[in-house]
C-alpha cells in the first residue's frame, strides 16, 4: 500500500518537468530571449514569463512595470524627515525569481554584476537586490515589448570608461567655468 503511494508520487514528480514544458512551448521564443540576460537561465525565464506573462501592452512604460512588480525606488520624505523606505509587498514569487537572479548576476563580470557590487557597497545588500531588480526588468520589459530586440551587456567596465570620462569633463568644465567667469561649450575636433 505504502510502496504504491511512493510510485504514484515519484510518477507525478516525474510528470511535472514535461507538463511545464508543454505549458512554456507556445513561449519558447520569449524564454529564449530573455535567455540571453546574464544571470537569467531558461528556468528563471520560464518563471518571469508566468509570472508577468509577455503581453508588455499592459505596461506603457519599462517604469510602469518595474512599479507593478514593487521595485521601484521609494522616497518617502516629509519636512525633511525620513520614513519607512519599503517599495511594497509585491508578486513573492516575482520577487524570489528576481532575488535569484541577483545572486547569479552579482557574481558575474557583467554590467549588471559590476552595479550590483557597486549599489552594495554603497548602499547594502537589500537594495542593490531591488536595484538589480528594477534594472533586470527593465530589460525584461524592452527584450518583451519587441521581439526583434536582442540582450546586449555592457561590460564591467562600463563605468570607468563612460561614466567616469562624463564626470571628469562635466567636472572641468564647472572650473573653467568658475575660473573664468564665461560659459564654455565643447566641440568635437576635427
Amino acid at each position: 500500500m505504502m510502496t504504491d503511494r511512493i510510485d504514484d508520487l515519484s510518477a507525478r514528480i516525474e510528470a511535472v518537468p514535461r507538463r511545464i514544458e508543454e505549458q512554456i512551448a507556445p513561449y519558447a521564443a520569449a524564454v529564449a530571449q530573455l535567455d540571453e540576460i546574464i544571470g537569467v537561465g531558461a528556468i528563471a525565464a520560464q518563471e518571469l514569463i508566468a509570472e508577468i506573462g509577455i503581453d508588455m501592452s499592459r505596461f506603457p512604460t519599462a517604469g510602469h512595470l518595474v512599479s507593478w512588480a514593487k521595485f521601484a525606488p521609494i522616497d518617502n520624505n516629509s519636512a525633511g524627515k525620513k520614513k519607512g523606505g519599503s517599495t511594497g509587498k509585491g508578486n513573492p514569487w516575482l520577487a524570489a525569481t528576481l532575488a535569484e537572479i541577483a545572486a547569479v548576476t552579482s557574481r558575474s563580470s557583467t554590467f549588471l554584476g559590476e552595479r550590483y557590487r557597486r549599489l552594495s557597497r554603497r548602499r547594502g545588500r537589500k537594495r542593490a537586490i531591488v536595484a538589480l531588480g528594477n534594472s533586470v526588468l527593465t530589460i525584461v520589459w524592452h527584450l518583451l515589448s519587441d521581439p526583434d530586440a536582442r540582450y546586449h551587456d555592457l561590460g564591467p567596465d562600463f563605468y570607468q570608461s563612460r561614466i567616469a570620462i562624463q564626470r571628469r569633463e562635466r567636472d572641468l568644465i564647472r572650473q573653467l567655468e568658475r575660473l573664468t567667469g564665461k560659459t564654455v561649450t565643447l566641440q568635437p575636433s576635427a
